[in-house]
């Protein structure tokens, strides 16, 4: 890939690593302390600048898209990868969803007074470096880069090759808008190679220089991350998402809910890749879910009840329970109630998003109760599984650990806390 790797070695390639984190460090102190409307000030520099930098933007990421349907890339894959003139907007929009939040840094999270007259406050605090490896999803870059900026964190970002030359020039447009507000140009870097020795680098922790690590991507990188990372990471796990229609659901519901869930978008992680049919619904719902799914363009693959409604449907095996397609493929199952359900997403799920389908409100309340996901729906499509949708003007991704964050990262939970403690000359006996 042209200037992808720019001739560097490995020796090299740690040299320039060390030395993104040591500038990071020191844009993030600065940040720390950066009133609310610099940042925001920033974020509105940085909207306008993705928008000044539309045709640029655009023609890098038509030569990526050119390369990757040369390799042959799953569609989905590709149309994760692949901008347009409203996706640019959307970039920019998301940015000034950013800005619009209320500052994250400094919020009293809590006070207390103790009988000898200590004065406690909780306070949010900005993390301090986060590192984030993503893969063909360019818009992750700008994402990342605005949510942290808000909380006051600096951000070293390294995303695929794939979209190598469309984060060149999104990045580039970050950086006018940080130079437009005054703040450092280190608060947002891109990682300037796509050798894979920068990844190692991060992971090792940029000699201290990274206080958290962000994976945005399949289950080989999460995996990877997780297994190497010496720094915290949020963990993001493939969305294997179910949804389950359950006894007490409407037929006119459930059919534009599940189509919308598997197929609205089926590259991203909130997309449903297992249906289970509760077998009380099953001899009037299962066949139209069915027919609706494969009219639409989706291959279903089905136990043994689902392969009696349509000779197209396909047999489902172990590991369709465990897959995350990412494509318009999804596995269906008939199961005798709601603890059958709840016993298989339990089996089988992620923890990521999960949904139910019923008219009835204690079934839901136990469905919303019992699935230990991040996120869990009552006759919403998973594809709300996005922080933007949340209010949160847009994530670093979906959590799916127990550990501080959990759900959409967004600039809250790019925080951390510190307690400050006021006393009057207060000795200790």
């Amino acid at each position: 890939m042209p200037d992808a790797n720019r001739g560097l070695d490995d020796g090299n390639v740690i040299a320039v690593m060390r030395k993104l984190g040591i500038a990071a460090r020191a844009a993030a102190r600065t940040l720390a302390l950066a009133p609310a409307p610099q940042k925001d000030a920033a974020l509105e520099a940085m909207a306008r600048a993705i928008e000044a930098h539309e045709a640029a933007i655009l023609a890098a990421n038509a030569l990526d898209v050119t390369d990757s349907i040369a390799r042959n890339q799953l569609a989905s894959f590709v149309d994760r990868l692949t901008l347009n003139e409203k996706r640019v907007t959307g970039i920019a929009q998301a940015i000034r969803e950013v800005a619009a939040q209320p500052d994250p840094v400094g919020r009293v999270l809590a006070t207390w007074k103790r009988p000898n007259g200590l004065e406690f406050e909780r306070v949010s605090t900005p993390l301090g470096v986060v590192g984030v490896i993503f893969e063909s999803r360019p818009n992750v870059l700008a994402d990342a880069a605005a949510l942290c900026l808000k909380a006051g964190n600096a951000s070293i970002l390294r995303g695929g090759s794939e979209s190598f030359r469309t984060c060149v020039e999104i990045a580039k447009a970050l950086r006018t808008g940080l130079q437009a507000a005054g703040l450092p140009e280190a608060s947002i870097q891109m990682v300037p190679t796509a050798d894979r020795a920068a990844v190692g680098a991060m992971l090792a922790g940029l000699d201290g220089t990274i206080d958290v690590l962000v994976p945005r991507g399949g289950k080989n990188l999460v995996a990877r991350v997780q297994a190497e990372a010496r720094v915290p990471v949020f963990a993001h796990l493939e969305g294997i998402n179910h949804v389950y229609v359950h006894a007490g659901a409407s037929l006119d519901m459930a059919i534009p809910l599940v189509l919308n869930a598997k197929l609205r978008r089926t590259g991203v992680c909130g997309a449903a890749e297992t249906l289970l049919v509760d077998q009380a619904v099953a001899p009037s719902f299962l066949k139209p879910l069915v027919k609706a799914l494969l009219d639409a363009g989706c291959e279903v693959r089905g136990d043994s009840r689902t392969l009696a409604v349509d000779p197209h449907v396909k047999p489902a095996d172990d590991t369709d329970w465990t897959t995350e397609y990412l494509d318009a493929i999804i596995s269906v199952k008939v199961v005798p109630g709601i603890d059958a359900a709840l016993a298989h997403i339990d089996r089988y799920g992620s923890h990521h998003t999960d949904a139910i389908v019923t008219g009835d409100e204690e079934a839901a309340k136990r469905f919303l109760n019992e699935v230990d996901s991040a996120i869990v729906l009552h006759n919403a499509s998973t594809q709300f599984a996005d922080g933007g949708e949340f209010g949160f003007g847009g994530e670093i991704g979906i959590a799916t650990g127990r550990m501080h964050a959990r759900g959409p990262v967004g600039a809250e939970q790019l925080c951390s806390f510190k307690y400050k403690v006021r006393g009057q000359g207060t000795v200790r006996p």
